[in-house]
Parts: C-alpha cells; sequence; structure tokens
C-alpha cells in the first residue's frame, strides 16, 4: 500500500488501482469499467500519471459489486442496487426476482438432465442399438430420433420420412 500525499488526501492511505485488482483477484480492466459505467470511482486521479487511487473503505463497494455480479446481476442492475439507492422494497424485489431466475435456470438445467437419463435408459435397453456401427444412415437416424425423441414419435416419423425422401 502506498501513502499519497496531496490537498484532498491528506495523510490517507491510498491503494492504486493495480493493488485494489489484486486484492479481489480481477484484472485492472475490470476496474476501469467498472468505473466508466459509474458504480466506482477512484478517490483521486494524479493528474500527473492519470494513476486512479482508492481508500480502503470503497473495497467494500466493490466486494459488494463483485459479490453481485457472481450472483449474476449485470453492470446495470449492479449500479441500480449501489448508486441508485434502492429502497429495501425494491431491493429486495429484485433479489427475488434473481432468485426466480437461478430457480427457473435449475429446472431447465435438471428437465435436461432427466432427458439425458431417459434416452440413456432407452439406449441401454435397445436391442437395435447393439448394432449401431451396422446400421446404415437411415437406420441409425431413425433409431436415434426413437431414443431421443419418443413422446413426438409421429411428429419426428413424418419429419423423419420428409427429410430421408
Amino acid at each position: 500500500m502506498e501513502h499519497v500525499r496531496n490537498e484532498t488526501t491528506a495523510d490517507k492511505v491510498l491503494l492504486k488501482i493495480g493493488e485494489v485488482a489484486d486484492f479481489f483477484n480481477i484484472s485492472v480492466k475490470a476496474v476501469r469499467l467498472y468505473e466508466k459505467k459509474g458504480i466506482i470511482e477512484p478517490k483521486w486521479v494524479d493528474p500527473e500519471s492519470g494513476y486512479r487511487y482508492y481508500t480502503p473503505d470503497q473495497l467494500h463497494q466493490l466486494g459488494a459489486l463483485i459479490e453481485l455480479k457472481a450472483l449474476g446481476f449485470s453492470l446495470d442492475e449492479i449500479k441500480d442496487i449501489l448508486v441508485g439507492g434502492s429502497s429495501k422494497e425494491t431491493l429486495f424485489q429484485k433479489m427475488q426476482d434473481k432468485m426466480r431466475n437461478w430457480h427457473n435456470l435449475i429446472a431447465m438445467v435438471q428437465n435436461k438432465i432427466d432427458a439425458i437419463e431417459s434416452i440413456s435408459d432407452r439406449l441401454v435397453s435397445s436391442k437395435e442399438a447393439e448394432k449401431l456401427k451396422e446400421l446404415t444412415d437411415e437406420e441409425r437416424a431413425w433409431l436415434l430420433v426413437k431414443l431421443v425423441c419418443v413422446e413426438n414419435i409421429q411428429v419426428q416419423s413424418a419429419l423423419n420420412e420428409a427429410i430421408w425422401l
């Protein structure tokens, strides 16, 4: 940490942008982006070198930014939360909305896992799949359609016939 002295920051410890970035294991470019977005701003910029300096207190704000980002909030949402002065009710609603988004994503992923399990079960029990390498391209395609899309087999059958004609 470096002590920088000027008229506005007399005897305060200021951290260079690189030190702040290293502390959070993020890039200097990311800190500059957060600055450009208006989420965090340096406490002081050296007019000669252009170096940006931050106070240790600002690390709390940057820590909150990084945590919210990890939770899936966009930089615009984070700016609104950290800088916009959201009310308790508004912040609560944003958290509920984000939680609902994560639950929806979990449900989508679980549906994909269930589908893969179902396909795997059909593959294991399929006698035709034992000769997969020996099948013609058309037979292999039809088998894969049957394994993957059992629910809509009539629709798949019509599509398959149209494709292979």
